[in-house]
């Protein structure tokens, strides 16, 4: 689909809705039951049902009325509906416009990076009941690593830097904001079994406790078990996730512990890029690993054991008099241990340094990646006759273990070091290093209401992080290394608000963004000598939003100005440095629209244009797509729901235009890619003894296109490693509540 068709797909489903722009609230107590309760600041986390029946209801995605950025908020209900149960959350927020990221091994079978109006994995944050979570290597995040889907009670995707108290260290393109499922009153209990292609089967269970007695407080438990083969050839995955979550009233305050392990084992490749074109060639789209161990991709030197946490204990206290405090303590840990082979393109001849010369070993590493985060988020909140006045602050330190050791494993021995340059007191080692991060922002923000349906919040947070690293063996330069290096960023924010009746408002905002320095910004012989200056986005925004029982609709425009790309000036030893030079310029428009047809018949469409240019070269940016389009059909009848959903995501290029690409740059462009999600379920009331009995069927990817999504640029172009979209795939499942 082309830029102007994904424009006119846009502008025709905001207009379809202007209907509704008229139609008013007939009473007060209409009125509250139509105004949305989704908070969207990252840091509160609340939410709760719209009107039932109405389009924000049974909308895939929507906004709030009292938004102040573009969003994108799914709910529960269209979790369970449309989602895989093996998912995770990629899958369930890519539907949101601009948004695009496909898994390679099926459905939650493989970590998936999600774009975010061409900003990466990287330059966005990711929350989980308004904590920031992500890598400490740089702020990306691992899909599968956490939270799947049957844990989230909703999720908030949040297309801007938001107000001065959403917090993370890429506040750069946005936020996806996850929620966790808000307590039942009720007393129950779940069973759920699911199987479907590649021999994928997930089991489990879940109890709801309910208010208990006269303290009110409420247990949720979550125990699943995921098995599969998965799309790609040897490319097995297995998890486990426990999942508790406890509030209880004390006095004047509500207290939250939550806590999510997962222990998960992947067998896959280090560098899971994909196949090369020689290998497509000779064994198909899905390969991946075999079962010869004299070949680089036995199964067998290939696997990564993986296990996390995440806790919280969250305290919110109303003191009275307007005064309200809201503060969480957490933590949460992620331990890879990897070993694989070298070169999964199988271009590099066997042959190792521990056998003798002329061996056809195969070359491998040891490799961990290994952190614990500790956090401390307060914020105090006073209601003024005119506004609610919010102060807070945000601490995080973490700590990061990481090695590479050089391996032969054919004889399972360490094997000298096959790269340069060699230090000869650790032949084997090619890197070992310690990091830390300590991170300190505090902010202030005024909500202010000067009447007359307005909401003006202007604010200010500032940004400090001590980034350090201790090596016994530095990455790259493989020396010794101790450094200490500091950022600072003040970041301004201002956003309005404008509530017309009852089912309209418009919005604007102005906010910057930044993201800091990756770690890899360490491996050179001297980092002091890098530019100071974090990487920054300068966001402007307007959008109109419209609600009413039959229409659900918003419509947005953005300009977003990045400066201060860091890149590596070229240089090497001694001279080598980071270095800020200009950026990019993000323009685009989004929209997103539900309408309810009737006989609980709903259609679905959303949509953007989306223009991401380098201030270098004028080139559109590398895994930005030019477009995204998405439309669905949703019908409930009696016990009977079902949902047809399709996303497109339009042409992208794989890489940076330069001079050194320039040359190639076109054969590095993929054409727009799309597919088509299908569920139908069966609900059956009090059976067999059971409160409720859900029969569920969803067909991923029904048309079984496999297209590329990605390509991994090798040294040279047989190097080139391809991923493409899994086949069509379904998953049966059966859920008990009793």
């Amino acid at each position: 689909m082309s830029r102007q068709n994904s424009i006119y797909a846009v502008v025709v489903g905001v207009t379809a809705a202007i209907p509704a722009l008229g139609q008013q609230a007939s009473s007060r107590a209409a009125m509250e039951a139509e105004l949305d309760t989704v908070v969207i600041s990252a840091k509160a986390g609340d939410y709760s049902k719209d009107k039932a029946g109405s389009a924000a209801a049974v909308a895939p995605t929507r906004s709030s009325l009292q938004a102040t950025q573009p969003q994108s908020i799914i709910s529960r209900d269209f979790i369970e509906r449309a989602v895989a149960p093996t998912a995770e959350y990629s899958r369930v927020v890519v539907i949101a416009p601009s948004l695009s990221g496909d898994s390679t091994n099926g459905p939650g079978l493989s970590e998936t990076k999600i774009t975010m109006r061409g900003f990466s994995d990287d330059q966005y944050n990711i929350t989980f009941d308004g904590i920031p979570w992500g890598d400490t290597n740089n702020p990306a995040h691992h899909s599968t690593s956490f939270f799947p889907a049957a844990v989230m009670g909703s999720a908030i995707v949040e297309r801007g830097p938001g107000n001065a108290s959403n917090l993370g260290y890429a506040t750069f393109g946005g936020s996806i904001n996850l929620f966790s499922k808000k307590p039942s009153d009720e007393q129950e209990g779940r069973l759920f079994v699911s199987g479907g292609t590649w021999n994928t089967r997930l089991y489990g269970g879940a109890f709801e406790s309910g208010k208990m007695g006269s303290t009110d407080a409420t247990l949720q438990l979550n125990v699943q078990r995921l098995e599969s083969d998965g799309y790609v050839n040897n490319n097995a995955i297995g998890s486990n996730n426990y999942t508790a979550k406890f509030t209880m009233p004390v006095n004047n305050s509500k207290m939250t512990l939550f806590s999510s392990i997962n222990r998960i084992k992947y067998v896959q490749p280090d560098n899971s890029n994909g196949p090369t074109l020689a290998q497509i060639a000779a064994f198909g789209k899905n390969f991946g690993l075999n079962n010869d161990p004299t070949s680089f991709n036995y199964q067998g030197y290939n696997f990564t054991h993986k296990a996390t946490d995440f806790e919280y204990l969250r305290l919110e206290s109303d003191w009275g008099d307007g005064w309200k405090t809201d503060g969480r303590v957490y933590t949460y840990s992620y331990d890879n241990q990897t070993i694989s082979s070298t070169d999964p393109t199988g271009l590099t001849a066997p042959g190792t340094k521990a056998a003798p010369t002329g061996n056809k070993n195969i070359p491998g590493i040891d490799k961990q990646n290994k952190y614990r985060v500790y956090g401390v988020m307060m914020n105090v909140d006073k209601d003024l006759s005119v506004g609610v006045l919010r102060a807070g602050v945000w601490y995080e330190w973490s700590r990061t273990d990481r090695h590479q050791y050089d391996l032969d494993l054919t004889l399972g021995v360490p094997n000298p070091a096959e790269t340069s340059p060699t230090p000869v007191q650790y032949p084997t080692i090619k890197f070992d290093q310690q990091s830390s991060i300590l991170n300190i922002q505090p902010y202030a923000e005024f909500v202010w209401e000067p009447g007359a349906g307005w909401t003006i919040t202007p604010g200010y947070k500032k940004a400090r992080i001590n980034r350090s690293l201790s090596a016994l063996v530095n990455q790259t330069t493989r020396l010794p290394a101790n450094f200490l290096v500091g950022y600072e960023k003040s970041l301004p924010f201002f956003t309005i608000n404008k509530r017309i009746g009852s089912n309209l408002a418009v919005y604007a905002q102005y906010a910057q963004g930044y993201q800091i320095p990756d770690l890899n910004t360490f491996y050179i012989a001297d980092p002091t000598k890098n530019s100071a200056d974090p990487q920054t986005s300068t966001n402007y925004q307007v959008g109109i939003i419209g609600k009413s029982d039959r229409f659900a609709w918003d419509l947005d425009v953005y300009k977003i100005d990045f400066k201060n790309k860091m890149v590596s000036n070229g240089l090497t030893g001694a001279n080598a440095a980071f270095i800020n030079i200009g950026g990019a310029k993000y323009q685009g428009i989004e929209g997103q629209l539900t309408m309810i047809v009737g006989g609980g018949l709903a259609v679905y469409v959303n949509g953007s244009s989306n223009k991401a240019e380098s201030l270098e070269t004028g080139k559109q940016i590398a895994r930005a797509p030019l477009n995204t389009f998405g439309a669905g059909v949703l019908w409930s009848g009696g016990p009977i729901d079902t949902s047809l959903i399709y996303k497109m995501t339009g042409e992208t290029y794989q890489t940076e235009y330069t001079a050194a690409t320039a040359a190639n740059y076109d054969n590095y462009k993929i054409k727009a890619r799309s597919n088509v999600d299908f569920s139908v379920s069966y609900k059956w009331g009090r059976v067999l003894g059971l409160r409720s009995l859900k029969l569920q069927a969803n067909v991923f990817n029904l048309q079984s296109n496999q297209d590329v999504t990605a390509i991994g640029l090798g040294k040279t172009v047989l190097g080139d490693q391809y991923q493409f979209q899994a086949p069509r795939s379904t998953q049966i499942s059966l859920r008990t509540e009793f």
